[in-house]
């Protein structure tokens, strides 16, 4: 999903009742995942483990309902409060993925070549140094079903 939305609480009613509060939005993210606010790049969060939870945007409150606007006056009102909106935020969403296995050396030392060979990734090759400006992944598929993470790290130079 590409937006998800906590909702309304509900409006406060009659017969001594208030209104419901809104359900909390529950979404599974895998661990090592970045919350961040869209417009400003702050962190709002980091889900490391599994298990971690991180609350970004409460749901609605729900109203009163006409028990809380009793006096010793008016023992019956007519009236009760609206529920609340739930708290509205833009957030990016990304997962902070760490390599099992990374190569280091020379420009031009065969890198990336090594990479598209043991994975499906699709790096860029060329005959020239500094090919590879930033990091590459790619995942080699093990015998028994498990994935090695592999990392094309750009060239490095003296100094």
């Amino acid at each position: 999903r590409v937006h998800v939305r906590a909702g309304k609480g509900n409006n406060g009613i009659g017969k001594n009742k208030d209104g419901k509060c809104a359900e909390d939005v529950i979404v599974l993210v895998p661990p090592g995942t970045l919350v961040r606010e869209l417009h400003t790049g702050k962190l709002a969060g980091e889900l490391r483990e599994e298990g971690d939870e991180l609350l970004v945007a409460r749901g609605g409150r729900g109203g009163r309902g006409n028990a809380a606007f009793m006096t010793a006056k008016r023992t019956a009102p007519r009236l009760a409060e609206r529920g609340e909106p739930g708290a509205a935020r833009w957030l990016s969403v990304e997962l902070r993925l760490v390599a099992d296995v990374g190569f280091l050396g020379k420009p031009n030392a065969g890198k990336s070549t090594l990479l598209a060979c043991a994975s499906a990734a699709k790096p860029k090759i060329a005959n020239y140094p500094f090919t590879t400006i930033v990091p590459n992944l790619g995942v080699c598929d093990l015998d028994d079903g498990e994935g090695l993470v592999l990392c094309d790290v750009p060239g490095l130079i003296e100094g």
